[in-house]
């Protein structure tokens, strides 16, 4: 990898911690360079990955995600497209597994419990 994707990668996630801070997650820090795990720290129960670069692999993005992941924390990948810049940060692309989305939906009201099928 390039020493200016890598430079690209880390300040994506300032960038997206300093977002995080300003919308409700003030303890949100980027988790820097090197360090296994979430990308962005001081959001208890959730583990962050966060991508700047093009072609993104979605299935690998999940598999990362769920090969460090302790069952608990939601799974939340953010993705930098290339030719956006902090200014669109709001709209870039955030993924999740279907099963957190749902969790996630559940939890907040969505859903029929009635409906709830075995083997989920």
């Amino acid at each position: 990898m390039s020493q200016s994707r890598k430079y690209r990668g880390y300040a994506t996630q300032s960038i997206v911690a300093e977002y995080l801070q300003q919308h409700g997650f003030p303890y949100a820090a980027s988790a820097g360079a090197g360090r296994k795990g979430t990308d962005i720290t001081g959001t208890v129960g959730l583990d962050w990955e966060v991508k700047a670069r093009r072609n993104i692999n979605l299935v690998g993005l999940i598999r990362q995600m769920t090969d460090r992941t302790d069952g608990v924390d939601l799974r939340l990948g953010v993705v930098r497209p290339d030719g956006v810049g902090p200014s669109t940060i709001g709209d870039w692309p955030a993924v999740l597994p279907l099963s957190d989305l749902v969790n996630l939906l559940r939890a907040v009201g969505y859903g029929d419990l009635q409906t709830e099928t075995e083997g989920e």
